[in-house]
């Protein structure tokens, strides 16, 4: 390697430049960031189409977004089989077709004036379950594609793709309806997923470790995994307690903003545009936040900040606001890059696909079980206390890592594959 691809690679911190790795995760890291945009734009310009387009009622439009989410919960563990045993790079360019079929059916129907909101429940659950494929393959093909020692990086460019995305996005999303109508944003997004099914047909996928002999299917292997673990364990406690906690805080946000504070819209899309700039930075520095800090206090120092958010806002000072907002958009990636290379590190190749995919099926219900909880509480014991409340679970979060072994984990162990054998029939 010469100096001038090491300085850049260094300059970037996005991808290992080691012979032909460093181009195949390349070309992952440009379908993550297409297909990442895409879905930023569906998960506005979806609703907008059922609002705008078709004069959705809020029972309708409360139904579509629970449709969204209701694959991860029902498919999310036999995902994980599906992507343990198929190619990795076929799934992601099947996913990235069928989305882009799907969201392009809708600026048709609209044209020939038999679109209905029907039709956006049956696009939102089936593009929910490609994209929990799509997902879940990315993240199980990253670790192959990088050397060990660039892993940390590697999940730090593509998790800067998820905050880029989720921060430019909505503000996409809202033009493109200003400027063609909602049907027809939907078409510009599904041909983000036509590139994106380009880049990962391009992508050489390396050969797998296969299941052992006799191995047994079963949809509990990845729960396993994640709770037989010393430090995977408080991991994805923490992360699920967050999960369910955030998703209590998440919807009151604007909602507290407007009503409690009356803040101007342009004020709180000033606020959640801090969040999200915040997040593109963590994202940026996480690498050498975590390398200087260690694995363990990163995390940490990570998770406990961007849990103060919710009595923060409680407070009701302007200034504090924006902290709380800095923060949380932060302190995520700080806490999520380094959390996201233990479990691609520690879990054996094998089960990768179906523990990524039980990871995402209880951070994915944790949520919807927190914006539930959410919307029963914030009744009757108002806005601040349920947000003080919020934050409260949330930094109860911190207790399994801060109890645990993970604490004091200064770089990233290997996986033991004693620890972890696949269960065989008898």
């Amino acid at each position: 390697m010469n100096r001038r691809s090491t300085g850049l690679c260094r300059l970037t911190g996005c991808w290992a430049c080691h012979g032909s790795s460093g181009g195949e995760f390349r070309k992952l890291w440009i379908g993550q960031a297409i297909s990442a945009g895409g879905n930023a734009i569906t998960t506005v310009a979806l609703p907008l189409v059922a609002v705008v387009a078709l004069g959705a009622t809020p029972f309708q439009m409360g139904l579509l977004a629970a449709l969204t989410v209701l694959p991860h919960l029902l498919f999310g563990l036999p995902a994980g089989v599906w992507v343990d045993r198929l190619s990795l790079r076929r799934l992601m360019v099947v996913a990235d077709v069928g989305r882009a079929l799907l969201l392009g059916a809708i600026p048709v129907l609209s044209a020939l004036g038999l679109l209905r909101v029907e039709h956006l429940y049956v696009v939102a659950v089936l593009v929910g379950v490609l994209t929990l494929l799509s997902d879940t393959a990315s993240m199980t093909l990253l670790p192959s594609l990088v050397a060990r020692d660039d892993l940390m990086r590697a999940n730090s460019a593509s998790m800067l793709n998820q905050t880029v995305a989720s921060t430019t996005g909505p503000s996409v999303a809202g033009f493109l309806v200003q400027l063609v109508s909602a049907p027809f944003a939907i078409a510009i997004d599904a041909l983000s997923f036509v590139v994106s099914a380009v880049s990962s047909y391009l992508l050489r996928e390396p050969a797998r470790t296969p299941a052992a002999v006799g191995t047994r299917v079963r949809l509990s292997e990845g729960l396993r995994v994640l709770f037989a673990h010393p430090v995977l364990r408080p991991l994805t406690i923490a992360a699920t307690i967050g999960a369910i906690t955030g998703a209590m805080q998440g919807p009151l946000v604007v909602l507290y903003l407007v009503r409690e504070l009356h803040w101007s819209p342009a004020m709180v899309g000033v606020a959640i545009t801090v969040a999200g700039a915040a997040s593109v930075v963590g994202a940026a520095v996480a690498p050498a936040y975590s390398t200087r800090l260690g694995l363990g206090r990163a995390y940490l120092s990570g998770q406990v900040p961007a849990s103060l958010g919710g009595v923060l806002l409680a407070l009701a000072a302007s200034p504090l606001v924006f902290l709380a907002q800095l923060l949380s958009g932060l302190g995520m990636p700080l806490y999520g890059v380094p959390q996201r290379t233990l479990r691609q590190s520690l879990v054996p190749e094998p089960l990768l696909g179906q523990t990524t995919a039980t990871w995402r099926t209880l951070a994915i219900g944790g949520q919807t079980f927190g914006a539930l909880t959410s919307g029963l509480l914030a009744g009757p014991l108002g806005l601040r206390l349920t947000l003080t409340l919020s934050t409260a679970g949330m930094v109860l979060g911190t207790l399994p890592v801060a109890l645990s072994p993970l604490r004091r984990l200064s770089s990233t162990p290997a996986a033991s594959s004693a620890e972890h054998k696949p269960s065989r029939t008898a």
